[in-house]
């Protein structure tokens, strides 16, 4: 998909497919934020975020829908399965999109922290826990259950 002849830099969307965007700048400044009101919007212990100019965030299927979480932010998500999808301070021209949403989330590498006062305390120590891959403690029956019915990291 291209607009205005350019070319996406990256793509993504949510779980379910009903919503899917095209990045037109390489996004910048990644960041994971640990404030409250970003742990809950992501149902986790934080929020990665990485960011491009608010013209440069181009809807190629659906859009998102927007939950105001304060006078300064807002919030976008997929009405559909609830995906995480977009952070914007209102007042600005930069929109971030959740690395997780991305269809290469690896090609992101979060440069800095915020809200670092909400850390919770034992993050500091999760790589330390012991790690099992999903088939190391799945019958190939209960493997075949769990085929993804998420929309590919593609368009």
């Amino acid at each position: 998909m291209a607009e205005n002849g350019r070319k996406p830099i990256m793509t993504g969307g949510c779980q379910c497919g009903a919503v899917r965007y095209a990045l037109m700048s390489e996004p910048t400044h990644a960041s994971i934020c640990h404030c409250r009101m970003c742990q809950k919007a992501f149902g986790n212990y934080f929020a990665p975020l990485t960011g491009v100019p608010r013209e440069d965030l181009v809807w190629t299927k659906g859009q998102a829908s927007i939950f105001k979480s304060s006078e300064a932010v807002e919030r976008g998500f997929c009405q559909d399965c609830g995906t995480p999808l977009t952070f914007a301070y209102v007042e600005r021209d930069r929109i971030t999109v959740s690395i997780g949403s991305l269809d290469e989330p690896d090609r992101i590498m979060p440069e800095i922290q915020y809200g670092i006062e909400s850390r919770l305390p034992f993050f500091e120590r999760l790589h330390n826990l012991p790690g099992e891959r999903t088939e190391d403690d799945a019958s190939p029956e209960e493997l075949r259950k769990m085929a993804s019915r998420q929309h590919p990291d593609h368009d």
